[in-house]
């Protein structure tokens, strides 16, 4: 296997291999062009985001500057919106329902190293995909880990380090993240 093909299939692999170190310049190159370009200039974002990402629904709109590491493991459905700062280390997938909010800073990482030093010199990483279900709402800060999956219409609040997956319909906080209650969808701008 390539140091590619194990990265995508869960396995170890070397992240200094030349053919990821490419495919990463080049997607910083499209990167550094997306995030210098004018506010007004909502046609060529487009274009730019067409060609980095894996996929990317219908009125989405990504505040420069967004920071990726592939680009083409990133599926954006429609009607995604993120603010300032946000950071998709996308070494595994990261499918991202419709409708979802990401608020300053948030930070996916489907990344991981190895636990023992020894290990974590070599330079290896495993990854594990990251999914987001439809009308997410995550805070500003937020930061989710590898593997978790944020079950439709659930909100995280700003700062949380989400460790656990997260299922629909809830309000979650903290660090480690945690369930503070079910969600209501009658009541009128989060009335508790």
């Amino acid at each position: 296997m390539t140091e590619y093909e194990k990265m995508l299939a869960g396995a170890w692999y070397n992240p200094l291999d030349p053919e990821l170190r490419q495919m990463r310049l080049a997607v910083r190159q499209k990167l550094a062009t997306y995030n210098s370009s004018a506010p007004s200039h909502h046609k060529q974002r487009r274009l730019l985001l067409a060609d980095i990402l894996g996929a990317v629904g219908n009125n989405v709109f990504i505040e420069p500057p967004f920071h990726c590491d592939y680009g083409k493991h990133l599926f954006i459905g429609d009607g995604v919106f993120f603010n300032f700062n946000c950071v998709v280390l996308d070494v595994a997938p990261v499918t991202i329902g419709n409708n979802v909010f990401f608020g300053p800073a948030v930070q996916l990482y489907t990344v991981n190293h190895p636990l023992a030093a020894a290990e974590r010199r070599t330079g290896i990483e495993q990854a594990a995909p990251i999914t987001i279900g439809d009308d997410v709402w995550l805070g500003g800060g937020v930061i989710i880990c590898p593997g978790i999956r944020i079950g439709a219409r659930s909100v995280i609040a700003a700062g949380s380090v989400v460790t656990q997956d997260i299922p629909e319909d809830v309000l979650a906080a903290g660090n480690p993240c945690r369930i503070l209650r079910q969600l209501n969808d009658t009541l009128p701008h989060g009335a508790p």
